[in-house]
């Protein structure tokens, strides 16, 4: 085990561990401490703890101090250098007519760097503009392109359920989201409801997967024959999988009739089962083609 504290550098951003040494560190302060870019200014969302040595990536970078007032000063006197430097970059990128939307500017906390955020449909050759930036600021110049969702989650803004963005308000990281999540759980596959204010799909759909899941494999597809309590044939129309419910077409006398159960009263083959039948046949296929192979083999050796 080691002794770390969580350290953020943005109000939502990832948390990195740093060695409190003998401080005795508590969340909400802020610390000074070093990072691979430099000397950073940075929030305490986890006071000293002791985490598992697989979690911590060595070697483990320490905590020079706990901020002071003057250093409180200092980031807020760099806030307001950001603002000054975002606007003269992006009247250098109009200088030299660059195809690239600026996002952001970031100042390490010592001033030896700054980093310029910004968006590009492609590659962009922006060496004479890291020229024009350098002269200007007489310090590194670091150009960082990123995507449309990293993008929206520096920006912020409102999603379609009237409420803040996922992105910006609890999530540190991207969780990888799929088309498969919106089918798992019924969605319109229309991108116009699916997608998030960056246009990608919303991050939300990872929310409740597992419980899509869970419930969907309890329920038979959509034309799976199913049997009745009562001894009764028919064929899936449909299937409510918060509730449940099954609506089941039965064929009487060339009479259809529609009619809902509840999944309990139903014989069927879950989906979960249908999935390891699919698992074991495709082994067992394989495996009689190898064994093909193998005879094969042996009767050419033979001949």
């Amino acid at each position: 085990m080691v002794n770390v504290i969580g350290v953020r550098f943005r109000s939502v951003g990832k948390i990195y561990y740093f060695d409190p040494h003998e401080l005795k560190i508590t969340r909400g302060q802020h610390v000074i401490v070093e990072t691979a870019r430099g000397i950073e200014y940075g929030q305490v969302v986890l006071g000293n703890t002791s985490v598992d040595d697989s979690k911590v990536v060595q070697p483990l970078k320490g905590v020079i101090r706990i901020a002071t007032e003057a250093d409180d000063e200092r980031e807020r006197e760099n806030k307001n250098k950001e603002k000054e430097a975002l606007e003269i970059c992006r009247e250098k990128i109009k200088k030299h007519q660059l195809e690239m939307k600026l996002i952001d500017t970031e100042y390490t906390f010592d001033r030896s760097k700054i980093l310029f955020y910004f968006t590009a449909d492609g590659r962009i050759d922006f060496r004479e503009l890291v020229k024009d930036l350098a002269s200007v600021f007489r310090t590194r110049i670091e150009l960082r392109q990123i995507g449309v969702r990293d993008e929206t989650k520096i920006r912020g803004g409102i999603g379609v359920c009237g409420r803040a963005l996922c992105c910006s308000t609890y999530l540190s990281e991207f969780v990888p989201v799929s088309i498969k999540m919106a089918k798992e759980q019924s969605l319109s596959l229309n991108p116009s409801k699916i997608s998030g204010v960056c246009g990608r799909l919303m991050c939300c759909l990872k929310n409740e997967e597992e419980t899509y899941e869970e419930l969907n494999s309890r329920l038979p597809g959509i034309g799976d024959r199913v049997i009745t309590a009562d001894g009764q044939r028919g064929e899936v129309q449909s299937v409510n999988v918060l509730r449940q419910l099954v609506k089941v077409v039965i064929t009487n006398n060339d009479e259809k009739e529609l009619t809902e159960y509840k999944v309990e009263d139903l014989k069927f083959t879950p989906r979960r089962k249908k999935k390891q039948q699919v698992v074991v046949e495709d082994q067992e296929l394989k495996m009689l083609e190898g064994l093909e192979q193998k005879e094969g083999r042996s009767k050419l050796e033979d001949n």
